[in-house]
């Protein structure tokens, strides 16, 4: 399972740190992604990371913005996100599978690696 939380109204310029809440698996064994979904607009991956090491992915879009943290101990995937742009407003989901999966095919292609276990979302609203 994977509950997102932490999104809100922030101002361009502002920060948000969005947290994913996994249970049932371990993430020593998992790669997790950061996905969102704008309105009018196709689910797009923000930022993957592997199952085996730290190797981890983000768009051009955020590249520089955003930080994926994975903290094992407490089951718990941050994202925070710096620099908040308009453009970045969007419902973010995460979500992951036990795959061996590069993060950037990750990203591009989530289901292709059993990574479709969608939850509820949280929203994220940039405005002014």
């Amino acid at each position: 399972h994977f509950v997102e939380s932490g999104g809100g109204l922030v101002q361009p310029g502002g920060s948000l740190r969005l947290s994913c809440a996994t249970s049932g698996f371990s993430l020593d064994y998992y790669a997790i992604g950061w996905f969102r979904q704008a309105p009018g607009k196709e689910r797009e991956g923000v930022s993957c990371i592997s199952s085996s090491d730290d190797n981890t992915y983000y768009s051009d879009s955020v590249k520089g913005r955003f930080t994926l943290t994975r903290d094992k101990a407490k089951n718990t995937v941050t994202l925070q996100m710096n620099s908040l742009k308009a453009e970045d407003t969007a419902v973010y989901y995460c979500t992951g599978s036990p795959t061996t999966g590069r993060p950037l095919f990750l990203c591009q292609s989530p289901s292709l690696y059993g990574m479709d276990n969608w939850g509820k979302g949280t929203l994220v609203t940039v405005s002014s």
